[in-house]
């Protein structure tokens, strides 16, 4: 049986410490060290500066450990036309449980409550592009490499 999950919806300002500290964590451990992946996950790029500050944070709780993860951006903040999710993460032991989609319906859920009628783009690793269709993205561009990682855009309209 899989654990509950409790989830919460934070703007940076709400977040805690301790959440602060969660969900750069799981970052950290999907994208940077199991990925091996080296980059500024804080938005540290020209041009990117202060994302988080910025945005709608998903938190997905069991047992006290976060597991699963994203955020939202407001049209502008990635994309000038579009809404954007991203850092989607799932903690490795959550894995294969569905959450993962559980999350995705979650964030568009409230892609549609906070930004209703914007279309979403996102940059989606590669691999992954079935599970966003599943979700209702389509395929907007050719492979691309970010931070050497083979990704596409995937947008969905509202």
């Amino acid at each position: 049986m899989n654990a509950k999950t409790t989830w919460q919806v934070k703007h940076f300002s709400e977040l805690s410490l301790n959440q602060l500290y969660d969900l750069l964590k799981l970052r950290i451990d999907v994208f940077v060290v199991e990925q091996t992946c080296y980059y500024p996950d804080l938005d540290s790029a020209k041009n990117q500066l202060d994302r988080d500050k910025e945005t709608l944070h998903v938190l997905g709780y069991q047992n006290d450990t976060l597991v699963a993860y994203l955020r939202i951006l407001a049209q502008g903040q990635s994309y000038k036309n579009h809404i954007s999710i991203g850092r989607v993460a799932i903690a490795e032991q959550a894995r294969d449980t569905g959450l993962g989609h559980e999350l995705m319906r979650k964030g568009l859920n409230l892609c549609q409550q906070y930004f209703d009628g914007q279309n979403i783009k996102i940059s989606a690793q590669q691999h992954l592009s079935d599970f966003y269709l599943q979700h209702g993205f389509n395929q907007a561009s050719e492979m691309y490499l970010e931070d050497g990682i083979p990704h596409i855009a995937m947008t969905k309209s509202s």
